[in-house]
């Protein structure tokens, strides 16, 4: 009967009985708010009502809709609307410091404020950290309020995101506003009807709402950062700042030959645990030499700290007294705004002859790669008596002997080639890390996917962040300390990269941010598509960045 109409609401229903001279009667109505769909001519067919076994019907009724524009009245109430909520509904962003070091974190909050009755918030813009590395601190995964005050007035106030923020270059940096399109339920205002009927149903006591959406927009902030002090720098320093102790261990000093040792550097504190490089060691010559393995544990909380720790595996395969150099480990510390050098060593290594066999010590160390071992026997020469026969030319010599001198030498061409595109690879760490950052991706995204069987949903959102930017930052070569969403899309728009897969990332970014303001938003399958689509855009950028080289 409505198919032109959207249907709003209704059937309300009115009932009505009159008495008179002794005779009753009384009416019924049904009535149905709709709005037309577009303009023109339509009709409403009939309708039918049995009453006693008789039908009754009503004639259809047409209706002409026209094309409606609003009034100069409506807009300025419009404009006052969204000017009175904006009183009443706003974002503060501010920070615990506007003056800090290179490498100081500064920490970022930002707190809603409102007076009126809202709705789950959704992010509108994300804020832009240019200039700094971003942490995300630690806040509960639903929005909580609290009664508070703020320029006289009270308000019910939640923080909402808490970042911690760490320059990597000096100047005054400047950090965007943050967006959230808010639902509000307001009042209805009054219609410029006369009805007696419109003045009473919106009377305050009936409570006749609307939603409206209103985008709540912060405040931008400024923050000047400070270069650096180049007095009394020390040579070993390479960035840390913040406040860290720093210790050493070594499991054994009195070894034997091709038993290993393991020493061990542990840095812990309040900083940039992400950022931090912990000390290098120099072997003398005679030891086998490991790749180190490093660990860290880092919390979130109002600060950043935790530990970071790296392991040097080797062994030594010359006997005698052994001395590895001390090492240095040195920070700034931006309260009291001096740099601290932590020392550990030098260490002492007893090295016996042990099984096996020991090599010889030599003007220079080796690692496990120089030398090879083919077997423990000697090999004796073969004494027994043989005859030969002399070839006087070469035109006897047989087809597979030409074959056996050539092809080897082919080979070893083709492994000598691969061996030297290998070495600039390993040599050049930036292209390493490009090389790889495809599989890198997948390996974290492994980790995702661990967290979403396990029902882990905070862990499987940062473990995807983490896959899409860690290969972002990779492939196209970006330090963590610079890396910024923005700067990536920069970065892919000029290699050329299509807009639908820059779209994506930008997509799934918000999606992983957003789901710390309404994880009961998304469900299983949700966050199956979404590890889906992380894998398949990885996928799609690795072969098209391939492609435009």
């Amino acid at each position: 009967m409505f198919k032109d109409f959207i249907y709003l609401g209704g059937p309300n229903q009115s009932t009505s009985v009159q008495i008179i001279n002794g005779k009753v009667s009384g009416n019924v109505t049904y009535s149905y708010v709709l709005q037309p769909k577009a303009v023109g001519e339509f009709l409403i067919g009939s309708a039918q009502v049995n009453y006693n076994g008789k039908q009754y019907e009503t004639k259809p009724l047409k209706i002409k809709v026209v094309k409606g524009g609003a009034s100069a009245k409506a807009q300025k109430n419009g404009s006052d609307s969204n000017a009175d909520i904006a009183k009443n509904l706003f974002i503060r962003a501010f920070v615990d410091k506007r003056k800090a070091y290179v490498g100081e974190q500064v920490t970022l909050t930002y707190k809603l404020y409102t007076r009126l009755n809202i709705s789950s918030p959704q992010i509108s813009k994300l804020p832009s950290y240019n200039g700094f590395w971003a942490e995300e601190l630690e806040t509960e995964n639903r929005i909580n309020f609290d009664i508070e005050m703020y320029n006289g007035q009270r308000f019910r106030s939640a923080v909402i995101k808490k970042v911690a923020l760490f320059p990597t270059k000096s100047g005054d940096l400047k950090i965007t506003p943050f967006e959230l399109n808010i639902p509000v339920q307001i009042r209805k205002r009054r219609t410029s009807s006369n009805s007696v009927f419109d003045e009473f149903f919106n009377d305050s006591f009936f409570g006749r709402t609307e939603t409206v959406d209103f985008t709540a927009k912060s405040n931008s902030v400024k923050i000047q950062v400070l270069p650096l002090p180049e007095a009394g720098k020390p040579a070993s320093f390479s960035g840390a700042v913040g406040a860290f102790n720093f210790t050493s261990s070594i499991d054994k000093t009195d070894v034997k030959t091709n038993e290993s040792v393991t020493i061990s550097f542990t840095a812990n504190g309040t900083g940039n645990i992400k950022l931090l490089e912990l000390p290098k060691i120099k072997l003398p010559p005679g030891f086998e030499e490991y790749d180190p393995k490093q660990t860290e544990n880092i919390k979130r909380i109002s600060k950043v700290s935790g530990v970071k720790k790296v392991e040097y595996l080797f062994v030594p395969r010359v006997p005698g007294k052994k001395k590895i150099p001390e090492v240095e480990f040195s920070f700034f510390n931006p309260q009291t705004k001096k740099y601290v050098v932590k020392k550990a060593g030098p260490f002492l290594i007893n090295v016996e002859r042990g099984e096996g066999i020991a090599y010889e010590q030599t003007g220079t160390g080796f690692s496990k790669e120089d030398v090879k071992l083919l077997g423990k026997d000697i090999r004796y020469i073969k004494t027994s008596k043989f005859e030969y026969e002399r070839i006087s030319d070469l035109k006897g010599l047989q087809s597979w002997f030409w074959f056996a001198i050539f092809v080897p030498a082919f080979i070893l061409f083709v492994a000598v080639g691969a061996k030297k595109r290998q070495d600039k690879i390993s040599g050049n760490e930036t292209l390493m890390r490009s090389t790889k950052a495809e599989k890198t991706a997948k390996a974290k995204l492994k980790a995702a996917k661990k967290a979403l069987d396990a029902g882990e949903e905070e862990k499987f959102y940062n473990e995807i962040s983490k896959a899409l930017f860690g290969y972002l930052e990779d492939k196209l070569t970006m330090q963590k300390a610079d890396f910024s969403l923005e700067r990536a899309v920069d970065e892919l728009r000029k290699r050329g990269i299509a807009d639908d897969l820059i779209d994506k990332v930008k997509e799934i970014s918000e999606k992983c941010e957003f789901a710390r303001f309404a994880p009961e938003n998304m469900n299983q399958t949700a966050e199956q598509n979404l590890y889906d689509e992380t894998l398949s855009l990885i996928v799609k950028l690795e072969n098209s960045i391939k492609k435009k080289k």
